[in-house]
């Protein structure tokens, strides 16, 4: 029972420090103390460091020698090759989701563009809106690896997003780009829908990139 217990807590603090890690609440850099962490989660150091080192593994936290852990940093470069990634990646995903999505892929896609755009961007449920129309969009693509990495793709690009989340978009209708993606998927038009997804996404990358520099 009482492993059990730890495992249960470990997978809680894993959760929620996996979470903090992503929206920019622990920024890039920073460094990860235990006993802080214990205290801020109400568990004790063994999960913290458990959830720590899976953390590691998944790239979100440095394991330094003797030292402890720190959030991973974030540079211009690593997230310029997370971006071309992404670009590559979701091209095939979004293509196969195009052609195998059928009509309960479209209704959901549909209310998903509406959660989205009925919301103003400083809304505090607007980024969770904003994911679901991502994760919509791609949700027919028939291989669950290409899916998974995807969503891992997508949520690495989100810690970086954060940390930009504050500055205007100006002269940009980030609305208006998620209502020409939609349009465009809706219609099964792959050749006008991933061109449309690979820009926004390089639309973002640039006011991230100001706030990356900013940081410097």
């Amino acid at each position: 029972m009482q492993e059990n217990s730890e495992n249960t807590l470990a997978t809680l603090v894993h959760r929620r420090l996996r979470a903090d890690l992503l929206r920019g609440v622990l920024p890039p850099g920073s460094k990860l103390k235990v006993q802080a962490l214990a205290a801020s989660y109400g568990a004790g150091p063994s999960p913290v460091r458990e959830a720590l080192a899976s953390l590691a593994a998944e790239g979100l936290v440095e394991r330094l020698d003797q030292r402890g852990f720190r959030a991973a940093a974030a540079t211009v470069a690593d997230f310029d090759e997370l971006v071309r990634a992404r670009c590559w990646l979701e091209e095939v995903v979004l293509r196969e989701s195009l052609a195998a999505g059928d009509t309960a892929w479209e209704e959901a896609l549909v209310l998903a563009h509406w959660r989205l755009k009925r919301l103003e961007r400083a809304d505090p449920a607007w980024e969770s809106a904003h994911a679901g129309f991502h994760q919509a969009l791609l949700a027919a693509c028939p291989s669950t690896t290409l899916q998974a990495s995807a969503e891992t793709l997508r949520e690495r690009a989100e810690r970086y997003r954060a940390l930009a989340r504050r500055i205007a978009y100006p002269g940009r209708d980030v609305a208006a780009e998620h209502a020409a993606i939609a349009d465009a998927a809706l219609a099964r038009d792959a050749g006008r829908a991933i061109p449309l997804l690979q820009s926004h996404y390089r639309s973002t990358a640039a006011f991230v990139r100001e706030a990356l520099a900013a940081r410097s």
